[in-house]
């Protein structure tokens, strides 16, 4: 299994890493839609580093407490992982490749219920079609689901609430984007990795802040944007807020965090890599 893991996590890499810049490649080690306040045209246009901020693994929580789901979803996960399912849902959503695989088409009336905790504004990962979530994490946890007999239902809110919602049992799982750290280890069990997340930095073109490094530079002290509780949010505070580098500004959505950046209010942005090219895209269409 651990050979599929590291090919699965290869392949993301490579589409989801940012070449080097000289200037050092930040720290190595799971926010949001595209609203319309994240865009602007008055102030100047975004670009994401070269340089990520962190590199990440995204996995799926569940309660300590509940082995038996624990067990049969980790399996579940790591037979989509070998038969190259996964694979291709992470490519549908990154590399636009299409498929034909279909989900909770022959689910029994009367199966049991997977209920899936998430915040639906992070995409490719998960995010509203209409009136419907879909995204990488939306399909993997139908797959999982489908393999399980069972009827998947999605339950949107806020992200600082999914890993408390599966603690209290109003969940079964917690699937956001959700980055394995050690603090989050001690509350939850996370399966097997089903995907590589990279935390990079958006500034405005013209920005002093040209790498990760230079947030770490002496006498730096940048106003930072991020989403709360996210992983941006956590490293941020623990590598440069609580050792008085920069001020971090927290914010319920991504969207509003690159909003800020937009009007001026915050120096650059640190958010997962696909949502910033969208927010970046946005802005500068």
């Amino acid at each position: 299994m651990k050979n599929f893991t590291k090919i699965l996590v290869a392949v993301l890499a490579l589409a989801m890493l940012f070449s080097l810049a000289a200037c050092g490649a930040g720290k190595n080690v799971s926010d949001t839609d595209v609203s319309d306040d994240a865009t602007g045209t008055d102030g100047d246009a975004l670009k994401i580093l070269d340089t990520e901020y962190i590199t990440e693994d995204y996995a799926i929580a569940i309660a300590k407490n509940n082995t038996e789901l624990y067990k049969k979803v980790n399996a579940a996960l790591d037979e989509l992982i070998a038969d190259g399912t996964a694979k291709k849902i992470v490519d549908k959503y990154i590399n636009g490749v299409e498929n034909d695989l279909v989900f909770q088409q022959n689910v029994a009336a009367d199966a049991e219920e997977l209920v899936m905790a998430t915040n639906a504004e992070f995409p490719p990962y998960e995010y509203y079609d209409g009136d419907i979530i879909v995204g990488i994490d939306a399909e993997v946890a139908a797959a999982i689901a489908d393999k399980l007999g069972m009827k998947l239902r999605i339950d949107d809110m806020a992200f600082d609430a999914t890993i408390a919602s599966v603690e209290t049992g109003k969940a079964d799982m917690a699937m956001a984007g959700l980055t394995v750290t050690e603090d989050r280890k001690k509350v939850v069990d996370f399966t097997n990795s089903y995907a590589t997340g990279v935390q990079v930095i958006i500034v405005p073109e013209d920005s002093p802040i040209t790498c990760a490094d230079d947030l770490f530079a002496e006498g730096a002290n940048y106003t930072i944007g991020v989403q709360t509780a996210t992983t941006g949010d956590l490293y941020t505070t623990e590598d440069l807020e609580e050792k008085g580098l920069a001020t971090i500004m927290r914010y319920n959505k991504g969207a509003d965090a690159v909003a800020a950046l937009v009007a001026g209010k915050v120096d650059c942005v640190v958010i997962d890599n696909e949502p910033a090219k969208a927010f970046v895209a946005a802005n500068n269409g």
